[in-house]
């Protein structure tokens, strides 16, 4: 196991400003040091003698703080040994702790040619990823790294599941973004900062924190407040600060949505309620489109359900979701051939979706293609085997 001091590592704000953003200290500190205990096997090529002196001078160069020295020989050092993994971790890591973020990007990069199965190094390179703003590398790397154990150490967990969180909601992923906040719910963390994040993904606002605007700031962090006390179990206050939040802000636009959305799984018919007053305050908007018909077809009123699906659909031809619905709502009232289409367009859209294969089994048995509801029928097992969580709505 590498030991290395990263007292040198700042305690970087670039995010926001203030007490609000005490509680993720410098990402860089945590990741480094709890992280590197992670490492696998990192140890690198054994140097000639010109070559540890690089080393030691660098070492003794990180050890005193002299950041920028310690980068140049550390970076002459792998210059020779482009085979060292210790070295470009330690100039990544120390060129993270300066703000150079390309260039940690790319130090990391040639880690992780050496030793492509290290957890920690593709999460740090997802926050480097993160600052220069390549947000989908970002999120595929803290993704990849945390399911590789970068985040096995609490500390690390919380650094890095919040920075997937913020890039699912920037991305347009509020869905998942919300499943992704629910860790800090759970967990008991709250403040200022985490509250307008939640907001942001529940009022499907593609922007971080420190984005949003001061006409805003007062919507997007009482919309996340009343998800939280939801997401906390609390129903009964969540009720009361969502009638709060449409009393103070009755135009906002996906506030019904959000609260009806967090209502759909444990009570569809409050849910359909709460849909249908967002279509009073924005009549385009998809999403509620897409879940109105959702939550008709559950009570069995796939004819009411139809035109919500048509809508959505017209409005948004390449959303998964809405194909899926209008595709069942059609089936249901009794355009098989309609139905199959579009649930097959569905499919193209989202390969991996366990409710459009359903659909289509179901489908093909009843126009007696008999061979494609068994295959659509064996997807389904394998989907539901691997524990796929995919759902009709984003």
């Amino acid at each position: 196991m590498l030991f290395v001091d990263f007292n040198f590592c700042p305690k970087r704000d670039t995010r926001a400003s203030g007490k609000s953003r005490q509680w993720l200290v410098s990402s860089v500190l945590i990741i480094s040091l709890g992280l590197l205990a992670f490492l696998p096997g990192a140890s690198g090529q054994i140097s000639p003698d010109s070559e540890s002196d690089l080393i030691a001078r660098g070492s003794a160069a990180r050890m005193q703080n002299d950041v920028p020295r310690a980068i140049e020989l550390y970076s002459q050092a792998v210059q020779r040994d482009p085979r060292w993994s210790d070295g470009w971790w330690f100039l990544g890591s120390l060129q993270y702790g300066a703000g150079t973020y390309t260039s940690a990007r790319d130090a990391l990069s040639h880690y992780l040619e050496v030793l492509p199965n290290a957890g920690p190094a593709f999460a740090l390179r997802g926050l480097c990823e993160f600052e220069t703003g390549e947000y989908p590398k970002a999120l595929a790397d803290i993704q990849h790294g945390i399911a590789l154990g970068a985040a096995n150490q609490p500390r690390n967990e919380q650094i890095l599941r919040y920075h997937e969180a913020l890039l699912l909601t920037r991305l347009g992923d509020y869905a998942a973004a919300l499943k992704a906040y629910s860790f800090f719910v759970k967990n008991g963390v709250s403040n200022p900062e985490l509250l307008s994040a939640i907001g942001l993904a529940g009022l499907r606002m593609p922007l971080f924190p420190k984005d949003v605007g001061v006409e805003q700031q007062e919507l997007v962090s009482a919309a996340g407040g009343a998800a939280y006390r939801f997401l906390a179990g609390d129903e009964v206050s969540a009720a009361q600060a969502f009638q709060d939040l449409f009393r103070r802000f009755p135009q906002a636009a996906n506030a019904h949505f959000l609260y009806g959305y967090l209502l759909f799984s444990t009570n569809p018919d409050a849910a359909l309620t709460e849909f249908q007053q967002e279509l009073t305050i924005v009549p385009s908007n998809p999403d509620a489109n897409v879940m109105t018909a959702w939550a008709l077809l559950i009570r069995n009123a796939a004819a009411e359900a139809l035109p919500y699906a048509q809508k959505a659909a017209n409005q948004e031809p390449t959303l998964p979701s809405a194909q899926l619905v209008l595709g069942r709502s059609l089936l249901e009232t009794g355009d098989l051939k309609g139905g199959m289409d579009h649930l097959e367009r569905a499919l193209q859209l989202e390969p991996d979706n366990l409710e459009t294969h359903l659909a289509l089994a179901k489908a093909y048995s009843k126009s007696g293609r008999r061979e494609e509801a068994r295959r659509e029928r064996t997807l389904c097992l394998r989907l539901t085997s691997g524990n796929d969580s995919t759902i009709a709505h984003r």
